[in-house]
């Protein structure tokens, strides 16, 4: 499990890093100007990092799935060899979709005037800079999207519920306590990230809507990365030790 969160935690950094320093120029310096080929870039490695962490969210809830319901087929399943096999083909398979995107939208003639109503290069603000006609490209764009976040959706789905009958079926309450801790960091943060991701795409693209388009996407592009070591570390039993010790210090002082 914790191979999966260092690759979760890695992609996270880096899904980070595209998009807030420019976010701080855009906001403190107000450097609101942005070339062609950079907000391309900053499509292409947000497009491909949004996509490698829904694989990554399915395969992890798939590990899960192992180590609750197979717990004695689990270390033959998942050999080292295997998790990185799994770790690596979601990496490729997404960088990879996401250049098809962009050999796409790299054929499309812009046409003034030249301004992105958002806070980043995402992918609907784009096409609608464009003066020809780009349904081929939404369609292309609307089919990989779909691939890359439902069907690891379906699969979180499906795991989590065989991981509920299982757990249900354990006939001890500490049994049953320890299966839902088991997997209770993991299904918070799919559920913060897909409620996000969800809510971000589903809202309508009419000019009403656009200031909480920009605020769902604010909570899923930097809100959410912030708050993943969080959940992840309240698992560790030496952090919320440390955490006690400090509460029950202030506590303390404020009486």
């Amino acid at each position: 499990m914790y191979f999966f969160v260092v690759n979760l935690s890695f992609l996270e950094i880096w899904y980070t890093s595209n998009i807030v320093p420019k976010m701080l120029l855009i906001i403190i310096a107000e450097q609101k100007t942005i070339s062609v080929a950079g907000c391309l870039a900053q499509f292409y490695f947000f497009g491909s990092l949004t996509a490698a962490e829904c694989l990554l969210l399915g395969v992890m809830s798939y590990d899960r799935y192992l180590a609750i319901c197979q717990p004695l087929h689990y270390p033959i399943l998942m050999t080292g060899s295997f998790c990185i096999k799994l770790a690596a083909g979601s990496w490729l398979c997404c960088f990879l979709l996401t250049s098809i995107i962009m050999v796409l939208l790299c054929r499309l003639t812009f046409c003034g005037p030249n301004e992105i109503d958002h806070f980043f290069c995402d992918f609907a603000p784009l096409v609608h800079l464009s003066c020809i006609d780009t349904s081929w490209t939404e369609t292309i764009a609307f089919v990989t999207s779909s691939a890359v976040t439902l069907v690891p959706f379906f699969l979180i789905i499906v795991s989590y519920s065989c991981i509920l009958t299982a757990i249900l079926r354990i006939p001890s309450g500490t049994g049953r306590k320890k299966g839902f801790s088991t997997c209770l960091s993991h299904l918070t943060v799919v559920m913060v990230f897909y409620g996000t991701l969800i809510a971000t795409y589903l809202v309508p693209s009419d000019n009403s809507s656009q200031l909480l388009h920009k605020g769902f996407s604010l909570l899923y592009t930097i809100l959410t990365p912030m708050f993943n070591p969080i959940i992840y570390s309240l698992r560790n039993r030496y952090i919320n030790e440390a955490l006690k010790k400090c509460l029950s210090k202030k506590s303390g002082f404020l009486r």
